[in-house]
């Protein structure tokens, strides 16, 4: 029986995934452990069957319970917008290498990295594909670049971490309040910028993918949906209209946006809501 470990199960885009997790990977004969460090806040999973482990994703000793027996690691853990830099630095970068290297002398045959599209920064003049070298524009904050940095740190450890890393967009859906968040950022935008997206639901079953189909080790892909959104489109979502502002104002076109191809490709993905009007419609966001 396959057993897959997942870290940040609690957070935004772990609290979504793991129940979905959890039906998958029943249905094949799997199981799903979670390191968490409130017990508390993961009762409902465990209530789903997963099997926790409390600790902290930054401390070795509880990184090593976790990963005795594991076969696949899930790394969803973050740390994003609103905790100190030193934080984020220690959970994305730091705590994710280290993670690597002891999966590594688990045994662990197959490690899942997620990051995110802004590890591409800015100046590509078309969607950015995987093998663009990861650049991400110090204006981004230590999120971005601690994503690049733990990438090439896992990448650093060579044939030995059957290493395959997703690049998400930015994500939504299932309740999670982040395209109200975005107005933050898109009411300085002219009306006609974009930003590329994708729902909780095909964020998971993009990561499933990533964890179940053979031959991939070492590939990287793009996740994000069909239809990026505009900040026009980010203010109309949540009941609003865009403040304006100048239709001339700079911005990179392509910023952010990237190429699926690869994903479809080779996991057979495709988002189940191409849009997030389509999510809308779907009662989904």
């Amino acid at each position: 029986m396959t057993r897959i470990l997942v870290t940040g199960a609690t957070g935004s885009v772990g609290s979504r995934l793991v129940p979905r997790l959890l039906r998958w990977a029943g249905a094949d004969g799997a199981s799903v452990r979670v390191l968490v460090r409130d017990e508390r806040k993961a009762a409902a999973l465990a209530g789903l069957g997963a099997q926790l482990v409390v600790g902290d994703l930054c401390e070795q000793a509880d990184r090593a319970r976790a990963l005795e027996g594991t076969d696949v690691v899930l790394n969803v853990a973050a740390a994003l917008r609103g905790v100190p830099d030193e934080a984020a630095w220690a959970v994305n970068r730091d705590a994710a290498v280290a993670l690597g290297r002891e999966a590594v002398k688990a045994g662990v045959t197959r490690f899942v990295h997620t990051s995110t599209n802004l590890v591409y920064g800015r100046g590509l003049g078309r969607p950015a594909v995987e093998d663009d070298r990861p650049a991400p524009d110090p204006a981004w904050g230590v999120y971005a670049a601690s994503k690049a940095q733990a990438e090439a740190g896992l990448r650093a450890l060579g044939d030995e971490l059957p290493l395959v890393v997703a690049r998400l967009a930015f994500v939504y859906g299932d309740g999670d309040p982040h395209l109200a968040q975005s107005l933050q950022w898109a009411a300085t935008w002219p009306a006609h910028q974009r930003l590329a997206v994708v729902h909780h639901a095909d964020v998971a079953r993009a990561l499933w993918r990533a964890v179940v189909t053979p031959g991939i080790e070492g590939r990287t892909y793009n996740v994000g949906d069909d239809a990026p959104l505009t900040a026009w489109d980010l203010f109309a979502l949540n009941g609003l209209t865009h403040p304006g502002g100048s239709p001339d104002a700079p911005f990179d076109l392509w910023e952010g946006q990237v190429s699926t191809a690869a994903a479809r490709r080779e996991l057979g993905w495709r988002p189940l809501y191409p849009s997030a009007w389509a999510a809308a419609e779907a009662g989904a966001l």
